[in-house]
């Protein structure tokens, strides 16, 4: 029952998922990635910055000891000469303390030697992982340089594939059907096509039918009966019979 529980849960979030994936804005998805890149970066600037303190630290309180240590001894070589000194005047007493105090700096300076080959041993450790982190920083600066300027190239390239679905759809609109209500571009422009042929087509007939010849006839008619009634006009105002036939050519001309 557990395991089928799991599996159950496992198939839904896959599915919520991919259901997310195919909503979500690409350009909100890449600002999110490259958020992302810079903020990890920051957090291993972070720990680089750690790892190199660290070094720093080690190195300072490695050199400090080194300083002490020469305190030291040189302040044993001081006793040792001082009970030497005391030794030819014959001060046993003096010897005594000077010896003491010279053993007890020999003493702190064995202790200094071995925590100054720790620290020697800790700050090689500790300069290789600086040297680690500042390669890694580096590295990854790199890398996320390299994500900045492909993240501009992405959101050209989202942009041209926007405009390019944009203008597959617009041509899609044009011979696809999208819709019992909306006519396609085809379909009108072969409705129009074949209402203008119709019309072409009554027009051609319309010009060789008989009433067409018929309406000719009779304009001719018309314009010989006015010629006709012109020139008994001009013999009744005496005018010159001869400009008729060239008026009466003219008015034919202008009948035609």
């Amino acid at each position: 029952m557990i395991k089928l529980i799991r599996r159950s849960w496992k198939y839904l979030t896959a599915k919520l998922t991919g259901q997310f994936n195919e909503m979500a804005d690409p350009k909100v998805q890449l600002e999110q990635a490259i958020a992302e890149a810079q903020d990890q970066h920051r957090r291993l600037k972070e720990q680089a910055a750690n790892v190199i303190a660290n070094q720093k630290q080690t190195e300072i309180r490695l050199n400090r000891t080194m300083e002490d240590y020469e305190k030291v001894a040189n302040n044993a070589r001081q006793a040792v000469k001082m009970a030497d000194d005391a030794q030819k005047r014959g001060d046993t007493a003096k010897v005594t303390e000077y010896t003491q105090a010279a053993e007890a700096f020999a003493n702190r300076m064995i202790a200094m030697e071995r925590e100054i080959e720790d620290l020697k041993a800790l700050h090689l450790q500790s300069t290789q992982a600086s040297d680690q982190a500042k390669a890694a920083v580096n590295q990854n600066s790199a890398l996320l340089q390299k994500k900045l300027a492909e993240k501009q190239k992405l959101m050209g390239q989202l942009d041209q594939a926007k405009m390019q679905e944009q203008l597959n759809d617009a041509m899609a609109s044009l011979s696809e059907t999208v819709g019992d209500d909306v006519p396609t571009f085809n379909e009108v422009r072969d409705k129009v096509e074949a209402r203008y042929a119709k019309a072409k087509g009554a027009a051609e007939l319309q010009e060789s039918s008989v009433e067409t010849r018929m309406l000719e006839v009779e304009q001719a008619s018309v314009n010989i009966e006015a010629q006709a009634r012109l020139d008994e006009l001009r013999s009744q105002l005496g005018l010159d019979e001869s400009a008729a036939p060239a008026e009466g050519q003219t008015a034919t001309a202008e009948g035609e």
